[in-house]
């Protein structure tokens, strides 16, 4: 049984008033602090179960094995596509998806990426988040972005962005929220010098923005921002399926070995389907009605 495990689940059951007999099985009771991490509220702890809980966690990170971006090769010029777990990626940020009050996933064990990041990265985030909140007054806006440092995870920032989330079709603001999303996560990238990012699927998955959407979204945004005149940044989209995989493939290779008036091209054409889409969905709706 490891012991710094051990210690970091009784600490945290002591908390609730609560006693589990703990298993000899490192993997169930990694569960067990998982979901304890997970529901814990954002309130302060100890110093010295700090310094154990990140030892502890930088050591998982280093089992599941850290990836470093810079020895990725680009798939076109400054853009990179990688499937895998964004919380071993060694890179300056990565992105994640959040919701208005940046507190992180509090369903236990949820498959979400905000869930990961926050059980990786360590009960400091959810306390650096809250106070984040706290400071300006009110929870944060759809689009808009806060940047924080990372204390375990091989990424130097973690770039917060409130999500949109679909319920039945998307309509326009859906889209100018996630097109904002990823403007606002670049400009982030501009303000604190940062030149390597990852961007995950933004509003996928359990937001059910529709992936192919998502994915034009994304690179149409990050090909007008360095069309616009932004930093020489590096851009990393990060997929976790064999099908975010495929679709952003085929949407990259469009772009390679291209000049900037050809990708200035290929960014409108994203703008011009994505309107048709929407136009459709309208369409689909309003006949639904009659």
């Amino acid at each position: 049984m490891n012991k710094d495990l051990n210690f970091l689940i009784t600490y945290l059951l002591e908390e609730r008033n609560e006693h589990v007999v703990l298993e000899d099985d490192d993997e169930q009771n990694f569960k067990l602090f998982r979901t304890l991490v997970n529901t814990r509220k954002p309130k302060p702890i100890s110093e010295q179960w700090l310094e154990v809980q990140d030892a502890f966690l930088k050591g998982e990170i280093e089992k599941k094995g850290i990836t470093k971006m810079k020895e990725l090769i680009p798939i076109n010029k400054n853009m990179y596509l990688w499937q895998g777990d964004i919380t071993t990626l060694q890179t300056d940020a990565i992105v994640n998806s959040s919701d208005e009050k940046l507190l992180g996933c509090f369903y236990p064990c949820h498959n979400c990426l905000n869930n990961a990041i926050h059980t990786y990265e360590g009960v400091r985030l959810r306390l650096q988040c809250k106070d984040i909140i706290k400071k300006q007054g009110h929870s944060e806006c759809i689009g808009n972005t806060k940047v924080t440092k990372c204390f375990n995870l091989p990424a130097e920032y973690i770039i917060h962005t409130v999500v949109p989330r679909i319920e039945k079709e998307i309509d326009y603001d859906d889209i100018e929220d996630l097109r904002a999303c990823y403007r606002s996560c670049l400009q982030a990238s501009k303000s604190y010098e940062i030149k390597n990012i990852a961007f995950p699927c933004l509003s996928t998955g359990n937001c059910n923005f529709p992936n192919s959407v998502a994915a034009k979204i994304a690179i149409g945004e990050v090909i007008r921002f360095q069309n616009r005149g932004g930093i020489d940044v590096n851009v990393l989209f990060n997929v976790f399926t064999d099908e975010d995989h495929e679709i952003y493939s085929k949407y990259l290779v469009n772009t390679r070995h291209r000049g900037q008036w050809l990708k200035q091209a290929v960014f409108l054409w994203f703008v011009l389907e994505n309107t048709l889409i929407l136009a459709s969905s309208k369409h689909k709706n309003t006949q639904s009605t009659r």
